[in-house]
């Protein structure tokens, strides 16, 4: 049969089918379109809780699996997700039946900013956490902001949010955007106002280098308003390079250095809070405290400062929603205490996150840092950052390294060793241990692992539950 092409939002619609529906971000897509009236259906082949009880709890109905007799009910609109192949059943049937469809930051676009002014956090690192907090300032601030975030901010037990407010919150994200569009998602947005934290080589699977990277970043930057804002951090040379071609819109740098308009001035560290000033200009901004930890979350705290700062956020309620911004899950979160040994859970994979993880963990913590990693992304567990995770473990005392799961995704040639990182760590004079698994990982922490030990476990994935598993057996 034929395919009839209607990529496009129709003007009309009623219903909407949700291709794997069961991500974090499609599924709170989801029930955004439910509450604003629409009829919404989706499927997924890893349909289990806690996504699967989410979508049930909002009566959004979930078929299982992908088959081309899901859209028998002929929706006005399918959204496709970003995992979705072209030979997907669904896809397939939606090109042959010749319904509309789009993409994830398409749908978020025309439904959830549609109206509003947008406020997007973009770069390679700290743009889920900033995000967070940017929404939630707004929020202390009355502005009942919408939002969509990569991760569940703690403060609003989830990451999405339809707000009666002018303003959109959105992460921009640097990742492709559907198998139709493998343009990066942050180009579906037209903010007016930006933050841009970093721009780093990641996602090996769709960038071929540096080079590609900062073309995505160019691009965005091309499409900014005039009348807008860009704040950039002020010192990451690859942010910098790109803002030296120009820019249509007003740019401002935030950072340390002295001849930024945004800078952070002194910093106390007082547990469980860090002070720190904010300096515009010759003028000190304000003074805040926030229970973020480390110079990159300040760094973060700062670029969120601007943004809310440009949309009206006053001094006062800036300060209330710093002090009272608990975090997002799976970024520093303290995942118990227990028989003395705390257990913090981070979502770190690159290497500069995990640095900058490992020395904000060790200065606020000063007792033994057991630092646990797991490669899992398709970028660290290529051999692109082999050399530069030796160094990214300095400031612990003890290091755990896993074998990669999934290794047998990359091409044999390609592969990164967890066992040369070890080696690595040891010539650097770190006590380092290699595991093939995450069983090894737990029995030699029963065995190690003393009072006041801080365990930071880093890994976008699951890791086999293994902080649970690890507090049970303390």
């Amino acid at each position: 049969m034929a395919e009839v092409l209607k990529h496009g939002i129709p003007s009309r619609i009623r219903s909407v089918h949700l291709i794997a529906v069961c991500g974090t971000a499609m599924g709170a897509l989801a029930v955004m379109l439910k509450e604003l009236g629409l009829a919404v259906s989706g499927s997924d082949r890893n349909v289990y809780p806690p996504m699967s009880t989410f979508l049930e709890r909002h009566g959004i109905e979930v078929m299982n699996g992908f088959a081309a007799e899901h859209l028998q009910h002929r929706p006005d609109l399918v959204v496709v997700g970003n995992a979705v192949t072209r030979d997907n059943p669904e896809a397939q049937a939606m090109r042959e039946k010749g319904f509309c469809f789009c993409s994830l930051p398409e749908a978020l676009n025309h439904f959830a900013a549609a109206g509003k002014e947008t406020l997007l956090v973009a770069g390679t690192h700290g743009k889920t956490t900033t995000s967070a907090l940017l929404a939630w300032l707004l929020q202390q601030a009355g502005l009942d902001p919408s939002f969509m975030i990569g991760g569940i901010v703690q403060n609003f037990n989830g990451n999405y949010q339809l707000g009666a407010g002018r303003f959109f919150v959105v992460e921009g994200d640097e990742y492709d955007t559907a198998y139709f569009d493998k343009g990066p998602k942050f180009l579906h947005f037209r903010p007016m106002a930006a933050a841009v934290t970093s721009v780093e080589f990641d996602h090996a699977d769709i960038y071929r280098d540096l080079a590609h990277v900062k073309s995505a970043f160019r691009r965005f930057i091309d499409r900014m308003p005039p009348a807008s804002l860009l704040a950039a951090y002020d010192d990451d040379p690859n942010l910098a390079a790109l803002l030296n071609q120009g820019c249509p819109c007003q740019v401002v740098r935030y950072g340390q250095r002295p001849d930024s308009l945004w800078r952070l001035g002194r910093v106390v560290p007082q547990a469980p809070l860090t002070r720190f000033e904010v300096w515009q200009g010759d003028d000190r901004f304000g003074v805040f405290e926030t229970r973020l930890i480390g110079m990159h979350n300040l760094r973060n705290a700062l670029a969120a400062i601007v943004l809310a700062h440009r949309a009206g956020v006053g001094r006062e309620a800036l300060a209330a929603g710093l002090r009272s911004f608990v975090g997002v899950k799976r970024r520093q979160e303290v995942r118990g205490q227990k028989g003395g040994v705390t257990v913090i859970d981070d979502f770190a994979h690159h290497p500069t996150a995990v640095r900058e993880t490992v020395q904000a963990v060790k200065r606020f913590y000063p007792s033994r840092l057991v630092a646990v990693f797991e490669p899992r992304t398709n970028t660290s567990m290529r051999d692109v950052f082999q050399e530069t995770y030796a160094s990214c473990f300095d400031q612990a005392d003890l290091v755990c390294i896993r074998q990669p799961a999934l290794l047998a995704k990359i091409p044999e040639g390609q592969r990164f060793s967890s066992a040369r990182l070890v080696a690595d760590l040891r010539a650097r004079g770190r006590e380092a241990h290699f595991f093939e698994d995450t069983d090894q990982i737990l029995t030699f922490l029963k065995e190690r692992l003393r009072p006041q030990d801080v365990v930071l476990i880093m890994s976008n994935g699951g890791f086999d539950n293994i902080h649970a598993r690890l507090l049970d057996q303390l």
